[in-house]
């Protein structure tokens, strides 16, 4: 993330080269920004579980803090913030966890506290930066409700990818050239052992654009982008 805020202060540079610092902080501070991570904090610090819950996500928040502030003062204003998934719906947990739910289940436990102090981080932010919206979009409640309810959203497999090569569910090996796709793509929510496919995330995005507070909040996306 330290990176990728690097990579915006640079291209903030090469815009006011160009347009100049008025007309670049205008256009700025009227842009849409979406920050997804998270997730992987919370599979690889399943290392951490024998340690306090608590202080892991309280170090992962500040350091997320200090990074969202620093978008912030380099005039990002609008900005969508995704909570982790539900990580133990992913095909890789499942197959490297053979003993089932009772072994993902701490990973859920951690995803639940990481977006309960993600979300109290960004109204705290909203509030205290002048003139900033932070969004907290519900990714795991959306695909919580995407994968309990698979079914009626049209889709045939829930926690199996559809690119695949070792594991029960698919989950093993991620991604290889020789790995075997699913005769029909439009029918999995998962695409590989750790994200959705196309049809799996054209609903999560639709959620998000105008969904209700249940899934997005303070604001939806569509209202933030008109504000």
């Amino acid at each position: 993330m330290d990176k990728q805020v690097d990579y915006f202060a640079k291209t903030r540079q090469d815009i006011i080269s160009r347009i100049g610092a008025p007309a670049a902080q205008a256009l700025l501070r009227n842009s849409l920004y979406f920050v997804m991570i998270g997730s992987n904090d919370i599979i690889f610090g399943e290392y951490s579980l024998a340690f306090d819950f608590n202080h892991y996500v309280d170090g992962v928040v500040s350091k997320f803090k200090s990074q969202l502030t620093t978008l912030y003062n380099l005039d990002a204003r609008k900005i969508v913030v995704l909570s982790s998934l539900k990580v133990g719906f992913m095909p890789f947990e499942i197959d490297i966890h053979f003993c089932g739910q009772d072994c993902v289940s701490p990973l859920n436990k951690l995803a639940k506290l990481y977006n309960s102090k993600l979300k109290s981080l960004l109204e705290d932010l909203t509030k205290n930066l002048s003139g900033s919206t932070f969004v907290y979009a519900d990714y795991y409640a959306v695909v919580e409700d995407l994968i309990n309810n698979y079914r009626s959203y049209d889709f045939e497999k829930a926690n199996h990818a559809c690119c695949e090569l070792i594991g029960r569910h698919g989950g093993l090996f991620p991604r290889l050239p020789v790995c075997r796709i699913c005769p029909d793509r439009t029918k999995y929510v998962f695409w590989d052992p750790f994200h959705l496919t196309e049809s799996a995330n054209l609903i999560v995005a639709k959620q998000l654009l105008d969904g209700g507070l249940e899934y997005v909040s303070p604001i939806n996306i569509r209202q933030l982008a008109n504000s």
